[in-house]
């Protein structure tokens, strides 16, 4: 019976869709996503960044990126911080769907790097603080899947 485990390897291009709203979160999340390319020695040149308004516009960027059909994997990144209203659910609720979609139709990794807290201290400790980088995070979760995409399709006589 085959396996499949993807390891944290560069086996194609990479795009990355960042939200410029809460961008003293998101740029943390930028710089942990951009080591994870390195460390898996993606060369800078084979990432892409799309700077967006905000999390409820990753999808519609992810999925212009997955069109392109030049990106083996996308990672998303985003800080929705819970307010006073319900604005808080609906914007992260959506991000997770529309990225989820873009995923499932395209058959690419889409790392979900949006962070859903309740405070911008929390924020910030999982953009590279106490609680570790989620762009990192993210990005090796979305290699690894690429990679394992690849063995898969390989072993079954697809292009990868």
């Amino acid at each position: 019976m085959p396996a499949f485990e993807g390891r944290p390897v560069a086996t194609g291009p990479v795009c990355i869709v960042a939200s410029r709203y809460n961008e003293l979160v998101t740029t943390r999340l930028l710089d942990g996503a951009l080591a994870a390319c390195r460390e898996a020695g993606l060369p800078e040149a084979r990432v892409d960044v799309i700077w967006v308004a905000g999390a409820f516009e990753l999808p519609a960027a992810a999925a212009a990126a997955a069109e392109t059909g030049h990106y083996v994997a996308i990672v998303a990144l985003g800080a929705v911080i819970r307010g006073e209203t319900a604005h808080f659910d609906f914007v992260a609720g959506q991000a997770a769907a529309g990225l989820t979609q873009v995923s499932v139709q395209h058959a690419i990794p889409v790392a979900f790097g949006v962070l859903t807290t309740d405070t911008l201290p929390q924020a910030l400790a999982r953009a590279g603080g106490d609680a570790g980088n989620k762009g990192h995070e993210a990005a090796m979760a979305a290699l690894r899947l690429a990679d394992g995409l690849r063995q898969l399709r390989e072993a079954h006589g697809r292009q990868a």
